[in-house]
């Protein structure tokens, strides 16, 4: 980064731009990525499969993403930050509109992970581009910002494909799903900044560290290779819960048509509030107290779904899924301020974890739903979040950069 430039500091037009650009480009991915979560008892239903493997066309797309971070992350050290998100999300909008004309399941799944690979040029980038681009003290509370508009993608993606998977079909769903996508897309292209603080890696340069290098710095760091495992185990909890949430729910003693189950996913809202949130908390307390805090609360948001009360359910949604994203917000926005060698490879390998614990857990998890029903699901994933917290516990419990006074540690 250019010793001039210190970044967008907050209240500027540069830095609302960003932050703007940044929640597009969130909305954009993962209204794509999970729309078909939305869908998954009518897709089973309509393609004759069981609950697991329906799963896989979510499983398929976040595997996809997981593969491509790396090679995106050495497209954008090169290309820069901004120019690689553009095509990331011009591959991805219309792999998004092929995907609910897919003639087999089986279609469906190569499609979805090919979505997925040009989906993941855009996590892989963005906290790099917003590092870069935002001055160190407004970038936790920025990070949070780009992790809400993650999260009000994620919703949109599932609230508006369930519902109009009753009324019309999945494809129908999962193509709205798409089209705003492609609006979300074009509000990037418009108002995401010129990179400033982006300097371009020239080949043979002294700049230019061979990619296996960059990547083997970063996992000899053990904090780092801690906020991993946080986006892999907690991530992969996360997507398992709301993978088979709609087969509970549609099923005894609830049995709540899809149209109306669909709209449990707004719960989704409380991860947007508590991941715009978190950057504010680790000011105060520090990023470790606030990743473990909000991991308990997930245990305990957990805990409460195992009722047969549906407004207990609800209530422990709520809480489950603003523990989550508070968590994902903090471990993701630490990773810039720890990482100075292979920074955007950094945010990659953390997105690498992210969606291969959401692709092997989103679909294992649900080997034990089919025996155990709910009950299954809970534990595993309940083993999966203590776990994590264990992890962090040990190798995050004393990093300087999780401290309380960010602004100096940073």
């Amino acid at each position: 980064m250019s010793e001039a430039w210190d970044g967008h500091d907050r209240g500027t037009r540069g830095y609302r731009l960003l932050i703007v650009a940044l929640f597009a480009a969130g909305v954009a991915t993962f209204s794509q990525l999970y729309s078909v979560q939305g869908v998954l008892p009518e897709l089973a239903a309509d393609q004759g499969v069981s609950e697991s493997t329906a799963a896989l066309a979510v499983s398929a797309a976040t595997l996809g993403l997981a593969i491509a971070v790396i090679p995106w992350s050495r497209m954008a050290d090169r290309r820069g930050r901004r120019f690689t998100m553009r095509v990331a999300i011009s591959a991805a909008v219309v792999l998004g509109l092929i995907v609910p004309f897919s003639p087999t399941f089986e279609a469906l799944l190569v499609l979805r992970f090919i979505e997925g690979a040009a989906l993941g040029g855009i996590p892989a980038v963005a906290l790099a581009y917003l590092a870069e681009e935002i001055s160190p003290r407004a970038a936790a509370i920025a990070s949070g910002t780009y992790i809400s508009g993650t999260s009000l993608g994620g919703l949109a993606g599932r609230i508006i494909s369930g519902p109009l998977s009753e009324v019309f079909t999945w494809r129908t769903g999962t193509l709205v799903v798409s089209i705003i996508a492609a609006i979300a897309g074009i509000v990037f292209f418009l108002l995401a900044p010129a990179p400033r603080g982006f300097e371009p890696v020239i080949r043979g340069s002294a700049r230019d560290i061979p990619l296996a290098r960059k990547i083997m710095t970063c996992l000899r760091d053990s904090r780092l290779v801690a906020l991993f495992c946080q986006g892999g185990l907690l991530m992969g909890g996360f997507v398992a819960v709301y993978n088979y949430l709609g087969f509970r729910l549609q099923a005894p003693p609830f049995l709540i048509p899809a149209t109306i189950s669909s709209f449990l996913f707004l719960a989704y809202l409380s991860g947007t509030w508590s991941s715009a949130q978190s950057g504010r908390a680790a000011l105060r307390v520090g990023r470790y107290r606030v990743l473990i805090g909000s991991s308990a609360l997930m245990l305990v948001g957990l805990a409460i779904t195992i009722s047969n009360a549906i407004v207990a359910v609800i209530i422990g949604l709520l809480i489950f899924t603003a523990g989550f994203f508070a968590a994902h917000a903090t471990a993701s926005g630490w990773i810039p301020a720890i990482a100075h060698v292979g920074r955007a490879q950094a945010s990659s390998l953390y997105n690498l974890a992210y969606y291969g614990g959401s692709s092997l857990f989103g679909w294992a998890v649900g080997l034990a739903f089919q025996p155990w029903g709910w009950l299954g699901v809970a534990a595993t994933v309940g083993a999966l979040i203590l776990v994590a917290m264990l992890i962090a516990a040990f190798w995050l419990g004393r990093d300087a950069t999780g401290r309380a006074d960010l602004r100096a540690a940073m």
